[in-house]
């Protein structure tokens, strides 16, 4: 089974499909788990970066306070396997100055390295940047 660390990019996708790009391409991920075909893994930073996302889209009219408490209820019950990040730090850090790129980003990368899983981002800059050192994949080209 194919091991995924999908980030709040993705997951947005899920929740907000009227208001973003790339949608299919995430839900087709989301069918993928629901079908047991790969597995989500996710550090804790996830979290709190969703709901960020959530918050944001509430704040820009994007969506309704109601919607967002929805795909955070919906997203929680996935019971995504969270990772604690205290136990990537060193990794990320490495993968951060190595690869100029921001500590959070570096979480997540962190996480793929360390369970021999692949990031899968929205964040097209993101995955050219280090796709080919790293394994990460731009959601638009699964």
């Amino acid at each position: 089974m194919n091991l995924i660390v999908p980030d709040a990019s993705v997951a947005v996708k899920w929740c907000l499909p009227v208001a973003e790009t790339l949608v299919d391409a995430a839900v087709d991920l989301l069918n993928r788990h629901h079908e047991r075909h790969i597995t989500f893994l996710v550090p804790d930073l996830f979290w709190p970066e969703f709901g960020n996302v959530m918050w944001k889209a509430v704040r820009q009219g994007r969506c309704t306070p109601e919607l967002a408490l929805d795909a955070v209820r919906t997203t929680k019950a996935l019971a995504l396997p969270t990772f604690a990040s205290v136990n990537l730090l060193e990794l990320a850090l490495d993968i951060s100055l190595q690869y100029q790129r921001t500590f959070y980003d570096s979480i997540y990368l962190a996480l793929a390295v360390a369970e021999h899983a692949t990031l899968v981002t929205a964040d097209e800059r993101l995955a050219n940047a280090v796709g080919a050192h790293l394994p990460v994949k731009w959601l638009g080209a699964l």
